[in-house]
């Protein structure tokens, strides 16, 4: 299954245009107010050589973890096409669009959820091991710096599982 371009897909929604995902973040939150909530976001991307150029799958996923009791996700996929792979530039990517993301549903979730109802993270697909170690520190800066909190593997379960699983 494919989210529509732009749109979002839930696995028991199916898809969702903005509005409808900031409806249903707040209906599953409203459901149980009494609990607390974690949303995170996180994106992750695949590439695959096409005659000469790259197609790059880029996943965001959000989701909405009731803590200890069970979350929804939902995701969009963006394809790109580049002439070559620059894994500074997918993991800039990646983070950028998870900050947009989380930059466009805040104002509009706040106006119906009390932020000391969850808490925000933004998961960025970087760790200690491999070739992104070097990099964590300039988009861990990134994410912090714009006002948002940054986990990394092997923390960063939505980038490397959730969005992983549809790139």
């Amino acid at each position: 299954m494919t989210a529509k371009s732009n749109g979002f897909y839930s696995p028991t929604l199916g898809s969702l245009n903005h509005t409808k995902l900031i409806a249903a973040i707040s209906a599953f939150i409203g459901d149980d107010p009494s609990r607390f909530y974690r949303l995170v976001i996180g994106s992750d991307s695949q590439s695959r050589r096409k005659n000469k150029s790259i197609e790059i799958d880029y996943v965001t996923a959000i989701i909405v973890h009731k803590v200890g009791y069970g979350a929804k996700y939902f995701w969009r996929k963006e394809r790109k096409i580049q002439e070559k792979i620059i894994l500074r530039d997918k993991i800039y990517t990646e983070t950028l669009m998870s900050l947009k993301l989380a930059e466009s549903l805040v104002p509009q979730i706040r106006k119906r959820i009390s932020p000391a109802k969850y808490d925000l993270e933004i998961h960025i697909d970087v760790g200690p091991l491999g070739p992104t170690r070097e990099m964590i520190r300039e988009v861990v800066g990134m994410v912090t710096g714009n006002g948002f909190v940054a986990k990394t593997k092997p923390e960063a379960y939505v980038a490397s599982y959730v969005a992983d699983k549809h790139t």
